[in-house]
Formats: C-alpha cells, sequence, structure tokens
C-alpha cells in the first residue's frame, strides 16, 4: 500500500474576494472572453459606484455581483452549440459586441454564426429555423441569469447580489432580457455591471474612446444615462484604464472591496464555493451531469480506504469538485460530439487540465490543490497530459483523483455511448492499472465501490 504521511496543510482564512476573483477567470472562458474580464468589469462598475456615493453594503454587493456576473453562464452553452451548430465560444463572444436589442444587428450576428462552417443550404436552414424557434433568446438570457443568481444564493451572498445578476441584461428602454424590465425597475446595482461589463469589452478591443463612445452611442437603450454621464468623467483621468491594461488587476479589485465589508474564507466556506463551482462546472454540458460531485464522492471514499486523515480528505474533495474548471473553456461541439474527436479536438481536451491548474494556482491556499487537479489526466506509464509526467512521482491525491474520473465517467452515459454497470467500469479500468492509473489507488476504489450502495448512474440532465 502507499505510505500516507501526516496532513501538513496551511488552514490560515484568506479573503473570499481573492478565491471568487481567481475563479471567476474560468467564468471568462466559458463566455468566450480574455482572461479577468470579470476581474476588469468589477474594476470599472466599483469606480462607477465609489463615484455615485454608494455606502459599503451596497458597494459590496456590487462588488460581488461584478465579480460573479457570468456565474450561470454555462447553463446555456450546450443550448448556444445546439441552436447554431457552431462553437459555442466564438458565438457567446461576438454577441458581446453586437447592439443585439435592435432586430437587424442580430440578424446580422445569427446569419454570420448559425452553421459556421458547414455548407450555404445548411447555414441557410439553420438562419431560418431561429425566425421559427419563439422566443429563444428571451429562454437562454432567462436560464443564464437564474442560474448566476441562485448559484449567488448558495454562497451566501446578499439579495442585492443576486437580483444584480438576474437582471443583467435587461435594458433602460425596456428592450432587454429576460423580462423587459426598463428604467428605475431594473435594479441599480444591474444597470452598473451591465455598463460595466460592455465598457470593458470595447476597451479591450478598442480602447478608452471606442469604449466611452459605445456607452454613449447607446445611453438612453441600453444604458442609464446617469451612469453614462459618470463613466464618461472617468474617462478624464488615467484610472480606471491603466489599471485594466496590467496583466492582472487582482489586486487593485481587491483594493476596491470596502474593507470593513471584506468577507474571510474558512474552511466550511472554501467548501460552499466549489460545490457552488462544481454546479457551474457541470451544467456545461449535459453528459458531465453531476459528474463533479460524482468524482468528489468516489475520491473521498478511496482515500478513506487509504487511509487519508480528515484534512487530506477535505482538500481532496475540494481538489475533485474543481478538477474539470478548465472544461469551461472546452466548445461544447467538442464535449457533446458524438463521433470520435479529431487529432484539433483532443488537443484542446488536452489543455483543460492545464487550465484548472493555472485558475486554481491563481489562490494562494489553492496552489498543492492546483497540482492535485490540474494532473487527473496524468497517468503511471507518463503517457497522460497535460504534463506527460509519470503519475507515481505526484501526490498520492492525484492519483487517487485520476481513478474517480475515470471511475465516475465511465458509470454515466457519454454522447457516444451509454452509462456502463459497475462490474463493466471496474473490469476495463482494472485492464489499465498499472500502466494508466495507480494499482493501490484501483484496489482502492474497488472496495469503497462494492461497500458502498451504488446510486443510479449520472445520466444527462
Amino acid at each position: 500500500m502507499i505510505p500516507i504521511a501526516p496532513s501538513g496543510l496551511d488552514h490560515a482564512e484568506i479573503r473570499l474576494s481573492e478565491v471568487i476573483s481567481a475563479l471567476s477567470y474560468a467564468l471568462d472562458l466559458t463566455e468566450g472572453q480574455t482572461e479577468g474580464h470579470a476581474v476588469r468589469s468589477c474594476l470599472i462598475g466599483m469606480r462607477i459606484g465609489r463615484e455615485l456615493g454608494l455606502d459599503d453594503a451596497t458597494l459590496s454587493s456590487l462588488f460581488y455581483a461584478l465579480l460573479l456576473k457570468d456565474a450561470g453562464c454555462s447553463s446555456n452553452a450546450a443550448r448556444t452549440c445546439e441552436l447554431f451548430a457552431a462553437d459555442d465560444l466564438t458565438v457567446k463572444r461576438t454577441w458581446k459586441m453586437v447592439d443585439w436589442s435592435r432586430g437587424w444587428d442580430a440578424f446580422v450576428h445569427v446569419a454570420r454564426n448559425a452553421g459556421a462552417g458547414s455548407g450555404v443550404a445548411e447555414r441557410v436552414r439553420r438562419v431560418a429555423a431561429f425566425a421559427t424557434a419563439g422566443p429563444v433568446g428571451t429562454e437562454m438570457v432567462q436560464t443564464r441569469c437564474e442560474r448566476g443568481a441562485g448559484i449567488a444564493r448558495l454562497l451566501g451572498f446578499s439579495g442585492d447580489t443576486a437580483a444584480a445578476i438576474h437582471a443583467l441584461d435587461e435594458h433602460w428602454d425596456g428592450a432587454g432580457k429576460p423580462h423587459g424590465a426598463a428604467g428605475d425597475d431594473i435594479p441599480l446595482l444591474a444597470r452598473i455591471a451591465c455598463l460595466a461589463q460592455t465598457v470593458e469589452i470595447f476597451h479591450a478591443a478598442g480602447g478608452v474612446g471606442e469604449a466611452v463612445a459605445v456607452a454613449r452611442h447607446r445611453s438612453g437603450r441600453w444604458f442609464d444615462p446617469e451612469l453614462v454621464r459618470v463613466l464618461a468623467s472617468l474617462a478624464a483621468g488615467d484610472e480606471p484604464w491603466r489599471t485594466l491594461a496590467t496583466g492582472d488587476p487582482r489586486a487593485a479589485v481587491a483594493a476596491l472591496e470596502p474593507p470593513d465589508r471584506v468577507v474571510m474564507a474558512d474552511d466550511a466556506r472554501l467548501d460552499q464555493v466549489a460545490e457552488a463551482f462544481a454546479q457551474v462546472i457541470d451544467a456545461k454540458s449535459p453528459y458531465t451531469y453531476h459528474h463533479s460531485t460524482g468524482v468528489a464522492r468516489w475520491a473521498v471514499e478511496t482515500g478513506r480506504v487509504l487511509g487519508l486523515d480528515d484534512a487530506r480528505l477535505a482538500e481532496l474533495r475540494r481538489g475533485a469538485l474543481l478538477h474539470d474548471i478548465g472544461k469551461l473553456g472546452v466548445s461544447n461541439r467538442i464535449l457533446d460530439k458524438p463521433a470520435k474527436l479529431t487529432e484539433a479536438e483532443m488537443a484542446v481536451v488536452r489543455r483543460h487540465p492545464e487550465h484548472t491548474a493555472q485558475i486554481l494556482s491563481r489562490v494562494g491556499r489553492f496552489r498543492e490543490l492546483a497540482e492535485v487537479a490540474g494532473a487527473h489526466h496524468e497517468r503511471m506509464d507518463g503517457r497522460g497530459y497535460h504534463r506527460g509526467i509519470p503519475a507515481g512521482t505526484l501526490p498520492v491525491e492525484a492519483r487517487i483523483l485520476a481513478v474517480a474520473d475515470v471511475y465516475d465517467a465511465l458509470s454515466a452515459a457519454r454522447p457516444y455511448r451509454g452509462a456502463l454497470p459497475r462490474e463493466r467500469a471496474l473490469e476495463i479500468m482494472r485492464a489499465d492499472a498499472g500502466a494508466g492509473t495507480c494499482p493501490d489507488c484501483f484496489q482502492a476504489l474497488t472496495v469503497a465501490v462494492r461497500d458502498i450502495p451504488v446510486d443510479q448512474p449520472s445520466q444527462p440532465g
């Protein structure tokens, strides 16, 4: 058996904002945005909030609404891919540049993206399908906004934070979604967030001048004119624009959190965050429904058989819940493809553990966890990915996570096959133990699986 050393983990509390701002980079990926989009939007929105003289409690609600504004974005990724028959990341990224409340602009976007890469007849059919599909856009926005607000509530944030996320795509003139709210009926924090995220996108594309020009052009339609006036006044100075140009503005954003409203993240809060983001991850594809929680279950039970102490089991569970956070940057055209992936598509898939490691390593407390979570596709013979190193050189938690991931994947339905029965899944894994997975970890998984009543396999949701 594998020798297990006692836990030497540091359990010092950290700011919750450090954790959320780091994980927001994963939300940027699934929206097709450049990493740091949510953090930069937060920087802009908080400066607007301060200029308005908002009190600390309201600023705190705004702070987390801006960082979590896209928490529900993964929930409509599969539907976007299905409707457009195109890369959902590209569709979402280009949609953010469109004045979609104007019918012609929305039509042009659909025509350019629907069936991208297909023949003319198929593209025409896809565009025509949109014309007869009814309020599809409203339904998709509503799904995303409701899911995002639910994540905020799950994390224990204020009702104002949840309401801002829910109304993110409402417009001042009532032509937004999902409910067509207008003017002051839209929560102030939602109005700020809507403006801030749009300004960030156009600032990244064309600088301060273009960002302010778009805000002014949509003033009175998309945006509250008073907020646009405040934004324009900020444009006269160096801040926040100079900070937006830095590689990672998280330190500047952290300084904008009201000091008397700083929330610390103890172990219980970190568990809460991991559980919430596991929902975000698993919502990306109907074929990963409950996958993260399934992997966490089998990883913990396997670790328990191997004798890990409670502290290490808790850390292992967090790593398991977050191990696929890098998949938020993989298109659903690949994730949900019912046929064999091409080499180019496999190359994209092989990068998701690397993205997982990069995202988690941004949290000081998660650095060891990042190594474990980012190694869940490494093999004992060194032929895994993304680093291609022998798994025997990695922490035992990484090897446990690898067997738990394989077992849960085999036990659930996938686009190319149905869920496999327990014994068949173990039979397949047994053949690869030694070269692929750690044999000791596989044996411990076998004990865990057979000792614990097995629920129904995870099904698409």
